[in-house]
């Protein structure tokens, strides 16, 4: 199996990046780590922060390379209060939220515009490798801007019923179908999207988490790391 492991930071995946243990290559701004092992070729990309980051370097990836899936690794605020800090969740529907056009107060999605689609799914599911995971499924927003204001977040939660929220998503899933890449997206909760309080966050709990799931399910699909 060929196994595509994409994050944004090096920082949300370094737990993983140290047992994979492998030389890193450098590609432009983005960098990348490949290992073969157990019949399985696993290769992480570490493509930068952001949508346009995102894309790019996916795009620029695809051209050349065929996997048989594409697994988003890296940590979101959550909205959902019943999501606790720290929680691994599977993001199965993301939208780039901010992609359309304002008429006053009314904001007019890009596909009433009829310019393209703005929601993007998960072309892959953890059952299919989980059959028992009780790993949570949640719906996600793609921003430039994450939210850190009362009034827009009341504003965004009423227009759009998601949960999650990160600055790549919905373009790694975006590039995914582009390239016809089995995509599957999982985050850790790293914070609750409200006024900005740092103090507040747990950015070290939910990389943890997600590490420490990633091995385990790259375990289950053949790495044996």
């Amino acid at each position: 199996m060929n196994i595509l492991v994409v994050a944004a930071t090096r920082s949300e995946i370094e737990p993983l990046l140290n047992v994979v243990d492998c030389e890193l290559s450098v590609a432009g701004n983005h960098q990348s780590n490949s290992l073969t092992t157990h019949n399985t070729q696993l290769t992480t990309l570490v493509t930068g922060v952001g949508m346009v980051a995102t894309a790019y370097a996916l795009g620029v990836h695809l051209a050349t390379h065929s996997y048989d899936l594409a697994l988003n690794l890296g940590i979101a605020g959550s909205f959902d209060r019943h999501i606790a800090l720290g929680d691994v969740v599977e993001v199965t529907e993301d939208t780039f939220g901010e992609l359309g056009a304002e008429d006053d107060e009314l904001f007019l999605p890009i596909e009433t515009l009829g310019f393209g689609e703005s929601k993007y799914h998960a072309s892959a599911a953890l059952n299919d490798f989980y059959a028992d995971s009780d790993i949570k499924q949640v719906s996600g927003i793609t921003v430039n801007t994450v939210h850190g204001n009362a009034y827009n977040i009341e504003k965004l939660t009423s227009r759009l019923p998601v949960q999650v929220e990160s600055m790549e998503g919905a373009a790694f899933f975006y590039a995914c179908k582009q390239a016809g890449v089995p995509a599957l997206q999982i985050r850790a909760v790293s914070n609750y999207v409200e006024k900005r309080n740092r103090d507040a966050w747990k950015i070290g709990p939910a990389i943890k988490n997600l590490n420490s799931f990633a091995e385990n399910l790259l375990s289950v699909v053949g790495c044996k790391l």
